[in-house]
């Protein structure tokens, strides 16, 4: 039953070139095999704006699999922070300006989510920092957010980022900050503060003042941060 297509072919050439063949079948097969990832945003509860940034995933997960070679399903999904359906991401993105509330089943899910190998990445989209830090206390009540030091691996994958996170947009024209909820020695968490990178992730244009420049380092940080939470 062999015998027409290119199994067909393979089994009549020579030992040599069959194996050539098939290291060619199986190149030509990952070419085509559906996508092994997503990514997803974070909906909650409370009132913020947690769908902001429509076009910053998509962005991101293109230039992942541009530059990393991954395998990500081209388009985000959004998943409730509450929902059995979080575990089916590996990287999950959240955002925002405003109130944020988790309420007690919902802070267990993230944190069974987070402490059995999910990621959370944490946009502060400015203004969410009064809110995001007492909600995810109630996820991790014994941990507390740590500067990530400028030698941190996430900050030295694929591209160098030896002076931490690039600023994007200016805010209070504080420096950008990079934290992080550790947990029994795995970052699981990483908030960016003061930093912006989900809107640096945006298309081109979206806001007056953003440069290519800025957008390129944006997402080579995303990538960064995706790097590392499928390789730690």
């Amino acid at each position: 039953m062999f015998n027409n297509g290119i199994f067909g072919l393979m089994l009549r050439l020579k030992p040599i070139t069959w194996v050539s063949a098939l290291a060619l079948l199986t190149l030509f097969s990952s070419f085509n095999a559906p996508p092994t990832y997503k990514m997803a945003k974070l909906k909650y509860s409370g009132g913020g704006d947690w769908y902001g940034d429509r076009t910053a995933l998509p962005n991101l997960i293109k230039f992942c699999n541009d530059n990393l070679k991954t395998n990500f399903q081209p388009e985000d999904e959004v998943v409730d922070v509450g929902s059995a359906e979080l575990f089916n991401y590996p990287f999950v993105f959240m955002t925002g300006h405003g109130n944020v509330i988790f309420s007690d089943q919902e802070a267990l899910n993230l944190r069974k989510y987070l402490t059995g190998g999910g990621f959370l990445h944490i946009d502060d989209n400015y203004g969410l920092d009064q809110f995001i830090r007492p909600q995810m206390k109630k996820v991790f009540p014994e941990l507390d957010f740590v500067e990530l030091p400028l030698n941190h691996p996430i900050y030295h994958q694929k591209y160098s980022f030896p002076l931490g996170l690039p600023k994007v947009h200016e805010h209070d024209a504080k420096r950008a900050q990079g934290f992080g909820l550790i947990y029994k020695g795995r970052l699981v968490c990483f908030y960016d503060y003061q930093c912006d990178l989900g809107n640096g992730w945006e298309d081109f244009g979206t806001y007056a003042g953003d440069t290519r420049e800025t957008r390129i380092k944006a997402l080579k940080m995303g990538a960064n941060m995706v790097q590392y939470v499928l390789t730690q």
